[in-house]
């Protein structure tokens, strides 16, 4: 399966942490990395979000751009592992977006790859997991 992980897009301050929206340049940044998912010719059966609000609107952008359905799972929000991923993602298809948290992308990332990337508000790395 190949796994595009995702950062969630730039989000606002405030409390609570759960509803903190992404601002106007968190909104511009999910929209343009949908954009360029879709010109890569990226085609996900799902696109899976932390349920935490900035992490469902980063996914809404992305499920726009590429038509395809998004869906909160409980088991990304903050302090998901690589178990919790791969549980979310069983048997969703070939290709599939996961939104989530810092620091939980680095490090699933690096159990995956055996590097820890910088992840920057909306930031991607593309995955193959097992």
């Amino acid at each position: 399966m190949r796994l595009y992980l995702v950062r969630h897009a730039e989000a606002g301050p405030g409390e609570p942490d759960e509803l903190r929206p992404l601002t106007a340049e968190g909104r511009e940044q999910a929209r343009a990395l949908g954009e360029q998912l879709r010109a890569d010719e990226v085609r996900p059966s799902a696109v899976l979000t932390s349920p935490l609000l900035r992490a469902r609107e980063t996914g809404g952008e992305l499920s726009r751009a590429l038509d395809v359905q998004s869906e909160p799972d409980d088991r990304l929000a903050p302090g998901a592992s690589i178990d919790d991923v791969r549980a979310a993602v069983a048997g969703r298809g070939d290709e599939v977006i996961v939104v989530g948290h810092q620091p939980d992308c680095s490090q699933i990332a690096a159990a995956l790859a055996g590097s820890e990337p910088a992840f920057p508000p909306a930031g991607l790395a593309v995955l193959e997991l097992d």
